[in-house]
């Protein structure tokens, strides 16, 4: 069983950056691949970033591409999210998640099983 712990959300203005981070334990990190996903009230929670376990190897939602990026920290079992340019679209609540297909970057949420509780983002106009 692999529990994941969300940090990092909080409230900043259009353009600003800010770094979330998942901690992983219970579980051997390097055997997942993780990945964030993001969600609003009254909508479906929908893929933002993937990552391999090794970490060579990512694939970003078309939304997020050029300004997020994900990386992750095998000693640490982390796994981060670091969000440039944040618009005010991109508020939602931020979750991790792990799939023991680690050599895949799946997009889907069934393809994961693990998932933390979630950290919100706001982003004011």
């Amino acid at each position: 069983q692999v529990q994941l712990v969300e940090s990092g959300g909080g409230l900043v203005q259009a353009g600003d950056s800010l770094r979330l981070s998942c901690a992983a334990s219970g579980g051997t990190f390097i055997s997942y691949a993780m990945g964030w996903f993001r969600q609003t009230p009254g909508k479906e929670r929908e893929f933002v970033a993937a990552i391999t376990w090794s970490g060579i190897s990512t694939n970003y939602a078309d939304s997020v591409k050029e300004r997020f990026t994900t990386s992750r920290d095998n000693f640490k079992s982390t796994v981060y999210l670091q969000m440039n340019s944040l618009k005010p679209e991109d508020t939602a609540v931020y979750y991790c998640a792990a799939s023991s297909a680690r050599t895949r970057l799946g997009s889907r949420k069934d393809e994961y099983r693990y998932w933390g509780q979630g950290t919100q983002v706001t982003v004011s106009s």
